[in-house]
């Protein structure tokens, strides 16, 4: 590989991966990928299942790549990335996830028998060849694919859960059924030829059952970027030199070409208008909740929605350079970006399985020397109860059982979380970067003053009338806000757009709009009102005056107003030490107003998407662990890229979809709770793993006879799994505990 290469002679292309099992799966492909010549850098991303690469194609090529994985017990899906591309890896993901449960739900099937006769039909005649004939589909079926990764781990000196598995639930099978079949080799040396089929079928059951329960939360992942995809519509209107307006598919449009928009349709591609107004909601891409009022030379951008009017523009930006297609490739780039993070337990069996090996070893080696003629019987019971001892039950509960219980204490609470990464990960959390529009505030604009220069019942129902006929945006807060008002005849009506609205009323004139339109029809507010509009607008208010021909009868601000608890939120997370930041699409002194309402000191506003992805990997290079909080499109990136990703329950489904975490409530106070719920269950969780290791700590000895030149005492195999159980039941209790913290 050469060190110094021309970025235009390289591509970056990212692939599916097939048969990864676990994230010491993801580190493999990873080495394998970036051992082939022409390969600059991989980056495997475990939760997705892709792997990005960056090659040079005069080297290296994808069946070259996909060869060399192959080889390794892995395999590259090269797919075009067009519909039916993404439908056939959309297709297999399905088939895996399908077989997957398959399997889990017969393994349970054939292991709750094997359970019953191994605890209660011992002396049944026939009951051992009965429990292997049921356990052997377990093992050598469906939980093969444990004995398959184990032999990958082995093969590239590694070892992880599957080797504990593979080991412990092979070595128990194997011994249980030379038990079965010969069982008076152990009679003939007076001992009893004990059977361990159901320790082996519970821990593949068990293992499997937490597989299932991974993959669909991994599937998830997915969705939020077809759904960001799906924001693009398929065909657009075009208009041609002649006038004529034809049907194109969005992959046709080219840039300088001349699309309509009608009322209620989504933009295609980033333009500029030429012709026509409109409203548009561009919610997706800053997430302020007010729509944006679009004439003749304003931009437009991908994926926003129009609204009411219909107008015509000219394409500017298509295919990946459009704002939306940036947003769709900075969330799965901040989704690969992150290291595929080994869980403890598998770093714990990396170590520990080769040291119960070699300990298992040992002791028959031990046996074989100073056990005198019994010594290889002996030696060999001793090796096959450390293995059993070591069994990962305990080890494999430690961490699923708390989080399971963590995970429902969250969504009592009203806090749902998708994985156990980010349960883990929060009570680390430094930083907390909020959102404002929904997050800090309510989302949508709503009436926070009115005031009344002419207290009169028919005004109101005045008022109420003009703005149920306005298509104005704020209109409808002002309509919510006067709900309970009666309806007036209108004898005409006019909507100067930019500026408001005229009607005539029992022979009067009346205008609903901005200042600009009451100069504009000789009445100008005096100073008093001047000033109270101006407070008004230093506390982000939009202002609407209310008027007949000759005076001022009230004004309204609208804002989007502050969550109750938000200010309260804040201030319990500063209280935890935790830095809080506000992002906003919003002015410099709206973002202001907003940040000293809530007591936050450190604000960006004029925030677009890219801005707030960036914002939060500048505070990962600080070395923090930095948790963003969201519910729009336009965050979905910074959600991605966030060590901690949290939306609110109320926002959109792509934020939801790419969050980890999400506040049903779309209340802030249930963050710091999230949080201490989090430390909470990771001290549960050292304190499982911390049984679990004393368990084996004192178990092992013991099993390998250590006891035995004292007083005589060798462990029976049945007695070690007895143990093992009894480990396990500890691990549960313990998780169970969590419950009943506050």
């Amino acid at each position: 590989m050469p060190s110094q290469v021309s970025k235009t002679s390289t591509i970056r292309q990212t692939f599916p991966v097939l048969e990864m099992s676990c994230a010491a799966c993801a580190a493999s492909v990873e080495s394998v990928i970036q051992s082939q010549n022409g390969v600059l850098s991989a980056q495997v991303n475990y939760a997705t299942a892709t792997v990005n690469v960056e090659y040079q194609p005069q080297v290296a090529s994808p069946e070259v790549l996909k060869k060399a994985l192959q080889s390794a017990g892995y395999d590259l899906l090269l797919v075009e990335k067009n519909e039916q591309g993404e439908s056939q890896l959309q297709q297999i993901q399905q088939n895996k996830l399908k077989k997957l449960q398959n399997r889990t739900f017969w393994a349970i099937v054939l292991a709750l028998p094997v359970v019953g006769l191994g605890m209660f039909g011992m002396d049944l005649p026939y009951g051992n060849y009965i429990m292997w004939v049921l356990s052997t589909p377990i093992i050598g079926g469906l939980g093969k694919d444990f004995f398959v990764n184990a032999w990958k781990q082995a093969r590239h000196r590694t070892a992880n859960m599957d080797t504990l598995v593979a080991l412990s639930t092979g070595v128990a099978y194997l011994f249980s059924v030379f038990n079965t079949l010969f069982p008076h080799f152990w009679h003939a040396r007076g001992l009893h030829a004990h059977v361990y089929f159901e320790a082996a079928v519970v821990v593949i059951a068990f293992i499997l059952l937490g597989k299932l329960l991974e993959e669909r939360a991994k599937s998830s992942t997915s969705t939020a970027l077809k759904k960001l995809i799906g924001l693009q519509p398929k065909t657009v209107n075009q208009v041609l030199d002649n006038e004529q307006i034809i049907e194109i598919s969005i992959e046709q449009i080219k840039i300088g070409d001349v699309l309509l928009v009608k009322p209620g349709e989504k933009i295609a591609v980033d333009g500029v208008v030429l012709q026509g107004e409109s409203f548009v909601d561009e919610s997706m891409l800053t997430g302020e909740s007010m729509p944006i009022h679009k004439t003749a030379d304003n931009q437009v951008f991908a994926g926003t929605i129009n609204q009411k009017g219909s107008f015509r523009f000219r394409a500017e930006k298509v295919g990946g350079d459009t704002m939306l297609a940036q947003i769709i490739r900075m969330v799965q780039e901040a989704q690969g970006s992150k290291a595929p993070v080994q869980k403890l337990v598998d770093k714990i069996a990396g170590v520990f399985v080769p040291i119960v090996v070699a300990i298992a070893v040992f002791t028959l080696l031990i046996w074989l020397f100073v056990g005198g003629e019994n010594g290889f019987n002996q030696g060999l019971l001793a090796m096959i109860t450390v293995l059993v001892i070591a069994c990962p039950c305990a080890l494999g509960l430690a961490t699923p059982t708390a989080i399971i219980v963590g995970v429902g204490k969250g969504a009592e609470k009203g806090i749902l979380i998708k994985d156990a990464e980010s349960l883990e990960l929060s009570q680390k959390i430094q930083a907390v970067v909020l959102d404002k529009t929904g997050t800090l505030t309510e989302g949508k604009p709503s009436v926070s003053n009115i005031f009344w220069l002419k207290g009169e019942k028919y005004l109101v129902d005045i008022l109420y009338s003009l703005e149920k006929q306005s298509e104005h945006p704020l209109a409808e807060a002002i309509v919510n806000h006067l709900k309970n008002s009666q309806l007036i005849g209108i004898q005409s009506f006019n909507s100067t757009t930019g500026k408001g609205i005229q009607a005539k009323i029992d022979n009067e004139i009346y205008w609903v709009g901005n200042q600009r339109l009451l100069i504009e029809n000789q009445i100008t507010p005096d100073i008093v009102l001047q000033a109270k509009a101006q407070e008004w607008h230093q506390q982000a208010q939009t202002v609407v005056w209310f008027a007949n021909s000759y005076q001022i009868l009230a004004m309204i601000g609208i804002a989007d107003a502050l969550k109750p608890h938000s200010a309260k939120a804040v201030n319990e997370l500063q209280k935890m030490g935790i830095e809080v930041y506000m992002l906003t699409g919003d002015n410099q002194a709206t973002a202001q107003t907003i940040a000293q309402k809530v007591g936050i000191s450190h604000f960006v506003a004029e925030s677009l998407p890219t801005d707030k992805a960036e914002f939060v990997q500048k505070l990962q290079n600080q070395g923090k662990i930095v948790a963003m909080v969201g519910d729009g499109i336009n965050d979905s990136a910074a959600l991605a890229q966030a060590n901690v990703s949290i939306a609110m329950g109320k926002g959109s489904d792509i934020a939801i979809d790419v969050a980890k975490m999400t506040i049903i409530s779309a209340d802030l106070q249930k963050i710091p709770q999230a949080i201490r719920l989090s430390k909470q269950t990771v001290a549960t969780i050292r304190q499982n793993l911390f049984w679990a290791f004393i368990y084996n700590l004192i178990g092992i000895p013991i099993a390998a006879g250590i006891l035995y030149p004292f007083n005589g005492f060798l462990l029976n195999p049945m007695l070690a799994g007895a143990a093992m159980a009894m480990s396990s039941v500890s691990v549960v209790s313990n998780s169970l505990r969590l419950k009943w913290q506050k």
